[in-house]
């Protein structure tokens, strides 16, 4: 099952790299907690759906050297996030296509062969001085 699980998260994140969120979408269950950075707490694939949209509008990023740790029903990821900041996002300092590398990671939970837990975590602080230079 440790297998699956991690089979799962590489599809996941293999469909980020690709742009491919209709496939990322496919590995969530229908009720996904979605836990923001420093943020909220949103539940759905519609939620999730707005999610990456507004993502896709102020960032185009891509992930590298991800490695996974999965039991039956969690995983835990590490990565390499090599982003450009696009557009301004609420809240946020003004993007001018800055460009950042930010190590991250996230936790999974999964049911059903399906994601149904997402909580993501990278230094924001970092971020922030990254697209100020």
């Amino acid at each position: 099952m440790a297998h699956a699980t991690a089979d799962l998260i590489a599809r996941y994140y293999a469909a980020f790299n690709r742009a491919d969120w209709e496939s990322m979408l496919a590995c969530l269950s229908d009720d996904v907690r979605h836990e923001i950075n420093q943020g909220g707490i949103e539940n759905g694939k519609p939620a999730f759906r707005e999610f990456l949209a507004a993502m896709q509008h102020s960032y185009q990023e891509r992930l590298s050297d991800v490695v996974i740790l999965a039991d039956e029903n969690r995983a835990s990821a590490e990565y390499v996030v090599h982003g450009t900041y696009l557009q301004t996002a609420p809240g946020l300092p003004a993007a001018t296509r800055q460009t950042y590398v930010l190590p991250g990671g996230a936790f999974f939970s999964t049911r059903d062969g399906l994601i149904n837990r997402i909580c993501n975590y990278y230094n924001l602080q970092d971020w922030l001085a990254q697209i100020a230079r």
